[in-house]
């Protein structure tokens, strides 16, 4: 059995404590950095419901200024939007000089819950599928940098969470249509990823999967992992590395081998 399909160890509350401070006080450094230099950062996150990403941003977002950093999570299209060029809305609340942005749900909804759910047509996901990668592409070459997180997690894990949700009256905001048919669909919303990662997953704008079944192990490799990424002179090169069995850039075969949820 290959280690990325044994179940991530929980990590201690003190050892979780300490690790996370030490890492958001590297996030701090590379907000710093993103000033002086006034660079755009775009960050990603997709994945299924309840798979952990409020967690996974609040935590970093939590001692960064709010001035230059914003969460993105976009509600239904108004019928204005439905009527204008997909990508539109999205546009309006990219990062600019200074800023960066960290997206719940992002454009990717077309590839996921739209597509899964019949929320737009053949021809509309096949225009977005197409366009995806040239969009992304313009945004690279502006300067702009971006990185696409997916948080995988098992259909065991995901129904415990969902049910949690149901009970814990201060999750239930979190609650929505969506989440009662999750697991129903849940086979379509495999199908609805391997098709996105496939034909969006690219050199320049890769994929990195991130198996988050355990919540606190996947915020602090997360964290990690966009440390390791970016380029920041003043990162602590030893503080928290990433464990590349954690989060991993996508790749044909962990569809096939069940690394990632099947």
């Amino acid at each position: 059995m290959s280690k990325k399909e044994k179940k991530t160890k929980g990590i201690g509350k003190e050892n979780y404590k300490t690790s996370l401070q030490r890492l958001q006080l590297e996030l701090v450094k590379l907000q710093r950095h993103l000033i002086r230099n006034d660079l755009q950062i775009l960050i990603i996150f997709e994945g299924r419901d309840a798979a952990g990403k409020d967690g996974v941003i609040k935590r970093i977002t939590e001692h960064l200024s709010p001035r230059e950093t914003r969460v993105v999570a976009l509600g239904k299209p108004s019928d204005r939007e439905l009527r204008s060029w997909y990508f539109e809305r999205y546009v309006a609340h990219l990062p600019s000089s200074q800023e960066m942005v960290l997206m719940n749900r992002s454009w990717y909804n077309r590839a996921g819950v739209e597509r899964v759910m019949g929320y737009c047509s053949e021809t509309e996901y096949e225009n977005f599928m197409k366009s995806v990668v040239p969009f992304e592409q313009m945004l690279l070459g502006s300067g702009m940098q971006i990185y696409k997180y997916y948080l995988d997690i098992s259909k065991d894990e995901q129904k415990r969470r969902l049910r949690d949700r149901r009970v814990d009256p201060l999750k239930q905001w979190k609650i929505s249509p969506i989440d009662e048919v999750a697991i129903e669909h849940w086979d379509d919303y495999s199908k609805a990823r391997d098709a996105m990662f496939r034909r969006t997953h690219t050199e320049i704008s890769p994929w990195y999967v991130v198996k988050a079944d355990d919540k606190k192990t996947a915020r602090l490799n997360i964290i990690g992992h966009l440390m390791s990424l970016v380029d920041c002179p003043d990162k602590d090169k030893h503080a928290e590395q990433p464990d590349a069995e954690i989060v991993f850039p996508f790749d044909e075969i962990y569809l096939h081998n069940n690394i990632i949820a099947p």
